[in-house]
C-alpha cells in the first residue's frame, strides 16, 4: 500500500527550466546540483532525467551522495561541493568523483589514495571570494597550485567560487566578486586549469558576466527562484516541477468551541466540518506552520487548523460542506483549479526559504514521475 502523501515531479516541467536556463547559460556546460536528494525533489528520478537529456556533470554535497548516484546507475561526473575529510579521500578516488579541495591535508590524501591505486585524482580548488565557509584566500591560489602540481597521482581540472549574496537586488558585492573571480582567472591562466566555475541560479538569472566557463544552476532547475529580488524578468517563465498531494482520510463535525489537536491551539467558533489528512512533520510539514497556512480542497483555499502533528493534520472544510467526500485531493503544494499553492507561500508563513520547504520532504513522501 503506497502512502497517500506524494509528491508529483514533473519532467516536463523540468526539462523546460533546464532549456531556459541553458539559454541564459548560452553554450556554457551546465551543471546541475541535486544535493539533499535534489533539493527534495528525489535525487535518483532527477539525476536519471538529467542524464537523459544530455547532461554530464552533477553537483552534490556530499560524497556520499555521488556513491549513492553510482550504486543506482547514474553515469555520470560527480563534482562533490562541500569540504571533504582526509578519512574520505579513498572512496572519492575509488568511486572517480571531484572534490573541492581547500586545504594541503586533503590534496595530500587524495594524492597518496591515487597513487596506491594506480589512478588519477581530479579536483577543485575553492577560492573564497566572498562567501566566508570554505575556500582559500585568492592570493593563496598560486602556492596552492605549486603544491598540487608536487603531488604524484593529482590533477586540478577546475577554479570556482560561490556568491553569497547574487540572489539580492544590489548587485554591488556579487560584481565585485565576479572581478576578484576573473583576476584570479587571469592569474592562472597556463596552469594547465580546464574550467573556472562560480554561477548559481542567481548568477545565472542577474549576472551574465559571472558565467565564465560552466555554471552550477540549484534551485532554478526545480522551477523555483532564488528570491523575490530577482530582476530576470525571466524567473517567472520557470515552472514548478513539484506538486504536494494528499488525501481526507476522516471527516467529522464538530459543534463550536471545541480545542483541536495537540495542545487545542485552535477551537472552532462555529460549528465546523474538519477534515484530517495523513500528514505532518513526519512527511516534511513543519509543526511551524500550525494555523498559519492554507491547502487546497476542492478548488478552494481551505485554512489548516490545531497543531500539525508527525502524521496527521487538520483541515477547515466547512465552507465545501455537502461538497466534500472522504478520500478527496488535498493539496498542500501545486495547482487545484483556479488554486495555487506555492513553496514561497509555506517559506513566507514560516518566516524560511522556499529551498527549505522542499528539502525537508521525507524520504516516506513518494516521489512519483509524471
Amino acid at each position: 500500500m503506497a502512502h497517500p502523501t506524494r509528491a508529483l515531479i514533473h519532467l516536463d516541467r523540468l526539462t523546460h527550466n533546464l532549456r531556459l536556463l541553458q539559454e541564459l547559460a548560452g553554450e556554457r556546460p551546465m551543471w546541475p546540483a541535486i544535493k539533499a536528494n535534489a533539493y527534495g525533489h528525489g535525487a535518483t528520478l532527477i539525476a536519471r532525467h538529467l542524464v537523459d537529456v544530455g547532461y554530464t556533470t552533477l553537483c552534490v554535497a556530499h560524497a556520499s551522495e555521488a556513491i549513492q548516484m553510482r550504486e543506482a546507475g547514474i553515469r555520470a561526473t560527480f563534482l562533490l561541493l562541500s569540504a571533504t575529510l582526509v578519512e574520505e579521500s579513498v572512496s572519492i578516488v575509488e568511486h572517480r568523483l571531484e572534490p573541492v579541495v581547500c586545504t594541503r591535508e586533503v590534496a595530500s590524501a587524495l594524492a597518496g589514495a591515487a597513487k596506491s591505486m594506480g589512478r588519477l585524482a581530479t579536483l577543485h580548488i575553492k577560492v573564497d571570494t566572498g562567501m566566508g565557509r570554505i575556500g582559500i584566500r585568492p592570493d593563496e591560489l598560486a602556492g596552492f597550485l605549486d603544491y598540487c602540481a608536487g603531488l604524484e597521482g593529482l590533477r586540478v581540472r577546475g577554479v570556482m567560487s560561490h556568491f553569497p549574496r547574487a540572489d539580492e537586488a544590489d548587485k554591488h558585492f556579487s560584481l565585485d566578486q565576479v572581478a576578484t573571480f576573473r583576476q584570479v582567472q587571469e592569474q592562472t591562466r597556463g596552469r594547465g586549469i580546464d574550467v573556472y566555475h562560480l554561477a548559481n541560479s542567481a548568477g545565472i538569472l542577474d549576472l551574465p558576466d559571472a558565467g565564465f566557463d560552466a555554471v552550477r544552476p540549484g534551485i532554478s532547475i526545480y522551477g523555483l527562484a532564488p528570491s523575490a529580488t530577482i530582476a530576470n524578468p525571466r524567473v517567472r517563465e520557470l515552472r514548478p516541477v513539484l506538486e504536494w498531494k494528499t488525501r481526507i482520510s476522516f471527516l467529522k463535525e464538530v459543534p463550536a468551541g471545541v480545542g483541536l489537536s495537540y495542545g487545542h491551539s485552535f477551537r472552532t467558533k462555529r460549528p465546523s466540518l474538519i477534515a484530517t489528512l495523513p500528514v505532518g512533520y513526519g512527511d516534511g510539514l513543519s509543526r511551524g506552520l500550525s494555523n498559519r497556512m492554507e491547502v487546497g480542497v476542492g478548488g478552494h483555499c481551505c485554512p489548516q487548523v490545531g497543531t500539525i502533528t508527525m502524521d496527521q493534520t487538520l483541515v477547515d472544510v466547512t465552507a465545501l460542506r455537502g461538497r466534500v467526500r472522504l478520500g478527496d485531493e488535498a493539496v498542500l503544494i501545486g495547482r487545484q483549479g483556479d488554486v495555487e499553492l506555492r513553496a514561497d507561500d509555506l517559506a513566507a508563513a514560516l518566516g524560511t526559504i522556499n529551498y527549505e520547504i522542499v528539502t525537508r520532504l521525507a524520504d516516506r513522501v513518494a516521489r512519483i514521475a509524471c
